[in-house]
C-alpha cells in the first residue's frame, strides 16, 4: 500500500485483526483511485448502552487532490453497528459512493439535467391549440393533453412545458403543463 494509512482506536483496544481488515478496505479504495494523498480511520466504541450492546463509530477522513473527503458513520440506532465489522464495511461503502462522485466530477461526468421542452400558447381552438416553442417552431397540442389545468381556463400567452412526440401530422405535444412562478431556464 503506498498511501499513508492512519488507524486510531478510542475507548477499544487496538486489533490486528480490525486493522488487518481496515487496510484491506484501503487498499480497496486505492485501487479504485490511485491519488489518495493520505487516509486516516477512527474506530470508536464511545457508547456503552447495556441494553443494546456496543455501538462502534467509524470515521474515515481521506484526502485527495483539492480536497478532503470525509466519513462519520455513527448509527446508534441500528443494531447491526453492534459489529465492528459491519459498522467497517458500511462506513468504507459510503467513503466509496464519495470517491465515486469525486472521480465523477473530476473526470466532468456531472449529470446534466434535461431542460423539458417549452414555449408559449399562441393559439386555442375548441378542441385543441398551438405552442410557440423558444426555437420558433409551432407544436400542436390535443385538449385532453392537459395536466394541471382545463382546457376552457387555459389563457392564450400562457407559458408551458410538455413532452414532445411523433404524431400523423408532425411533432405533437403531450403532457402540456402551466409553467408556474418558476420559469424553466434554457
Amino acid at each position: 500500500m503506498r498511501l499513508p494509512l492512519q488507524i486510531t482506536f478510542r475507548d477499544i483496544p487496538p486489533s490486528e485483526a480490525i486493522e488487518t481488515a481496515i487496510r484491506d478496505k484501503a487498499m480497496k479504495l486505492e485501487r479504485y483511485f490511485d491519488r489518495i494523498t493520505s487516509m486516516r480511520v477512527t474506530v470508536a466504541a464511545p457508547h456503552k448502552n447495556l441494553t443494546k450492546g456496543k455501538l462502534y463509530d467509524i470515521n474515515i477522513d481521506i484526502t485527495v487532490p483539492g480536497q478532503e473527503i470525509v466519513v462519520s458513520h455513527d448509527k446508534h440506532d441500528e443494531h447491526s453497528h453492534e459489529d465492528l465489522y459491519v459498522s467497517l464495511r458500511d462506513a468504507f461503502a459510503a467513503a466509496q459512493r464519495q470517491l465515486e462522485t469525486y472521480v465523477g466530477k473530476m473526470r466532468g461526468e456531472v449529470k446534466a439535467h434535461e431542460v423539458p421542452a417549452h414555449g408559449r400558447v399562441v393559439e386555442v381552438t375548441p378542441d385543441s391549440g398551438t405552442i410557440l416553442t423558444s426555437d420558433g417552431r409551432e407544436i400542436y397540442f390535443h385538449r385532453n393533453s392537459l395536466l394541471n389545468v382545463e382546457f376552457d381556463d387555459l389563457p392564450q400567452g400562457a407559458e408551458v412545458r410538455f413532452d414532445e412526440v411523433e404524431g400523423d401530422k408532425g411533432p405533437k405535444a403531450s403532457s402540456v403543463q402551466l409553467v408556474g412562478k418558476h420559469h424553466i431556464v434554457g
